[in-house]
C-alpha cells in the first residue's frame, strides 16, 4: 500500500484529516474518490474548503491542484456548494 504522502497535493496535515475519516492509503483515496473524501472531511472538519476538494481530487487524478480544468473545477464547486 503507498502512503498518502506519496500522492500529489496531500501534506502532512491533510494525511493526518484522511487518516482521522478512515482513509490511510492512497488506494483508499483512490477508491473512495475526491468528492467521497471531501464529504468525510466537512462532517469532521467543517472548515475544509473548496481548495481542499481541488487538491483531494488532483491527488486522485494525479494533477496538481491548480492545473485542474475550469469544468472540473465548476463541478467539484458545485458539489461543494451542495454539502454547504
Amino acid at each position: 500500500m503507498a502512503g498518502l504522502l506519496s500522492m500529489m497535493n496531500i501534506g502532512r496535515e491533510m494525511e493526518k484529516k484522511l487518516r482521522s475519516v478512515g482513509i490511510c492509503s492512497a488506494e483508499e483515496l483512490m477508491a473512495v474518490g475526491a468528492e467521497e473524501a471531501f464529504a468525510r472531511l466537512k462532517e469532521q472538519y467543517p472548515q475544509v474548503c473548496l481548495v481542499h476538494l481541488y487538491a483531494l481530487e488532483g491527488a486522485v487524478s494525479q494533477t496538481e491542484f491548480n492545473g485542474l480544468s475550469k469544468e472540473k473545477k465548476a463541478e467539484l464547486k458545485r458539489f461543494c456548494d451542495r454539502l454547504a
